[in-house]
C-alpha cells in the first residue's frame, strides 16, 4: 500500500497541478492501483452499515484461540473455550505436538471468512456459518477488537463508525408467556395488525413486570459506556456508536423480549444509535416472522419515538427465495415498521410498486446502505444486476458501508473503489455527497458530536483537495 500511495504522490506531482480532485479521478477509472491509492487518502466518513464480530479479521481471532489453548472441532473448524462432549475435538497445543497447527490454520482461515473461497460451499453459507465458528474468541474481547477497529479506520481516513456490538445478555425467564408465541403466529398469518398490537400491548406489560430496563441499564452502564469510556474510544480523529440489535431466528417471544431490552437501551443512552434486526433474511423463522418483526418495530417505536432503528431489508436475491417473496419485505420495512435507514434493500427491483416506493424513500429521506462487496459475494449480485443506480436514478440518499469487512477480506476504501470503477457515471462530487451522507444519516444522538464530525470532515476534504492544487 506505501508503495502505491508514493506512485500516486509521484503521478499527481509529474501531471501538474492545473487539475482537480474530480478531473484525476476521470483519468484513473479504470486503474484499480491508482483507484485505491485516491480513495485510501480520501476522506470516508462514516460506516453505518458494520457488524462488529463480522468486521475483525480472522488473523488475531485465530491467535487468539492458539494462545488460550481453545479446543478445535477439526471437521466443522469451530472452537470452543472448553470440550464439548460430542465431536472430534483437539486443544491447539497437542495440534502444535503433533505438527498439524500450521494445516489447521490454513483450514480455519479459510472458514472464518472468504479467503482463497473456492465454492465447494454456497457462498451465503460460507458467509453466515462462520459467525458461530469463531464467536467464542470475541466473547471478553471486545476491547481488542474495538481498538483494532478504530486503528484500521483511522488509516484508512474513515471518521465514524456505527457497530453492532453485541446482543444485550438477559436471563428473564419468559415460559410462562410461551403461549403468546402461538397467539402471535396465528394473528400474523391473517395479517391482523390490530390482534398482533393487542397482544403486543399484553406482552409488553408482563416484560416490565420482569424488570425489562434493569437489563438495558446494566449494559449501557456496566458494559458500554464502562468500556467506550476505558477505551478512550472517541477523539480529535475518529469516534464510535452502538447499534442494539436482534436476532430473527428467535421464536416471537424472545425476540420480542429482546427487542424491547434494545429500544429501553436505546432510549436512555446517548452512546447508542438505534436498534437494528439481523440474522439471514432467507431464514425459515425470519420469512415466516418477517411481518411481526416489522409490526414489533412499530409497537416499539409507539413506546419509544425518540429511537431511531435501521432495518435489514431485501437482502435476497432471486433463486435464493420464491420470486413472491422479493415483492415486499422492503415495502413492511418502511409503510408497516417504519424504518429510519434499508440496510442492503438488494431486492427493490422486484418490489411491489417499487418505482413508488423508491419516490417514498427519496421524497421522505430515507437512506439506503449501499455494500458492495457484501452484496457481490453472499448474493451474487454485482455492476448493473446491482440495484444501486435504481436508488441513484430515485435520488433515495445513499451511503456505503462495508458491512462485515473481516469475513469479506475487504475494508471501506474498497467499497469506493468498486462503486467509481463499476459506475463511471458517478462523479467526485457525488461520491463526496455519499461521504457526507454518512454522517448526515448516522443516528448519532448528540448534535454536537455530527457538527463536530462534519466540520472535521470539511477539514480534511479541503486537506485532501488541495494535494491536487499549486501551493
Amino acid at each position: 500500500m506505501t508503495r502505491i500511495i508514493t506512485l500516486f504522490c509521484i503521478f499527481i506531482a509529474q501531471i501538474g497541478f492545473s487539475q482537480t480532485a474530480e478531473s484525476y479521478l476521470e483519468k484513473i477509472r479504470n486503474n484499480e492501483a491508482l483507484l485505491t491509492a485516491f480513495f485510501q487518502q480520501m476522506p470516508k466518513g462514516g460506516d453505518l452499515h458494520h457488524h462488529f464480530s463480522g468486521s475483525i479479521y480472522a488473523e488475531p481471532l485465530l491467535e487468539r484461540a492458539i494462545a488460550e489453548n481453545f479446543y478445535l472441532n477439526l471437521e466443522t473448524m469451530e472452537v470452543s473455550k472448553t470440550k464439548p462432549a460430542k465431536g472430534n475435538w483437539e486443544n491447539f497445543s497437542s495440534l502444535k505436538e503433533k505438527g498439524k497447527l500450521d494445516y489447521y490454520e490454513q483450514q480455519i482461515m479459510q472458514t472464518w471468512s472468504i479467503k482463497d473461497y473456492n465454492g465447494s460451499v454456497p457462498s451465503d453459507d460460507q458467509f453466515f456459518d462462520s459467525f458461530m465458528k469463531f464467536e467464542p474468541t470475541i466473547t471478553g474481547h471486545f476491547a481488542e477488537g474495538m481498538l483494532e477497529l478504530k486503528k484500521r479506520a483511522i488509516a484508512e481516513n474513515v471518521s465514524y463508525i456505527e457497530t453492532q456490538l453485541s446482543t444485550i445478555p438477559c436471563d428473564m425467564n419468559v415460559s410462562d408467556l410461551n403461549d403468546f408465541n402461538t397467539k402471535l403466529r396465528l394473528a400474523a398469518n391473517v395479517k391482523d395488525e390490530k390482534a398482533v398490537l393487542k397482544l403486543l400491548d399484553e406482552l409488553y406489560k408482563s416484560l416490565q413486570k420482569k424488570e425489562a430496563k434493569k437489563y438495558a441499564d446494566d449494559f449501557n452502564t456496566n458494559f458500554l459506556a464502562k468500556l467506550h469510556k476505558d477505551l478512550k474510544i472517541d477523539d480529535e480523529r475518529f469516534t464510535m456508536r452502538y447499534q442494539n440489535f436482534v436476532l430473527r431466528f428467535m421464536d416471537p417471544v424472545d425476540l420480542f423480549k429482546n427487542l424491547v431490552i434494545a429500544f429501553i437501551s436505546s432510549n436512555e443512552s446517548k452512546l447508542t444509535a438505534g436498534v437494528n434486526i439481523v440474522s439471514p433474511e432467507h431464514g425459515q423463522n425470519s420469512m415466516k416472522d418477517y411481518w411481526l418483526h416489522m409490526v414489533m418495530f412499530k409497537y416499539c417505536h409507539s413506546k419509544f419515538p425518540d429511537v431511531k432503528y435501521t432495518l435489514h431489508a431485501g437482502e435476497l436475491t432471486l433463486g435464493l427465495v420464491q420470486p413472491e417473496d422479493l415483492t415486499w419485505h422492503i415495502n413492511d420495512a418502511i409503510y408497516i415498521a417504519g424504518a429510519n435507514r434499508i440496510g442492503h434493500g438488494v431486492d427493490i427491483a422486484y418490489e411491489a410498486n417499487s418505482y413508488d416506493l423508491l419516490k417514498y424513500m427519496s421524497k421522505n429521506n430515507i437512506p439506503i446502505e449501499i455494500n458492495l462487496t457484501s452484496n457481490e459475494f453472499i448474493l451474487k449480485v454485482k455492476e448493473n444486476r446491482h440495484p444501486f443506480t435504481l436508488y441513484k436514478e430515485f435520488n433515495v440518499p445513499i451511503v456505503i458501508s462495508t458491512d462485515d469487512a473481516g469475513i469479506l477480506r475487504s475494508n471501506m476504501t474498497e467499497q469506493y473503489v468498486l462503486l467509481a470503477k463499476r459506475y463511471p457515471d458517478v462523479n467526485y462530487e457525488t461520491i463526496k455527497k455519499y461521504v457526507y451522507n454518512s454522517i448526515n444519516y448516522s443516528f448519532i444522538q448528540d448534535e454536537s458530536v455530527k457538527k463536530q464530525l462534519t466540520k472535521d470532515l470539511d477539514n480534511r476534504f479541503k486537506a485532501f483537495e488541495a494535494k491536487f492544487s499549486k501551493n
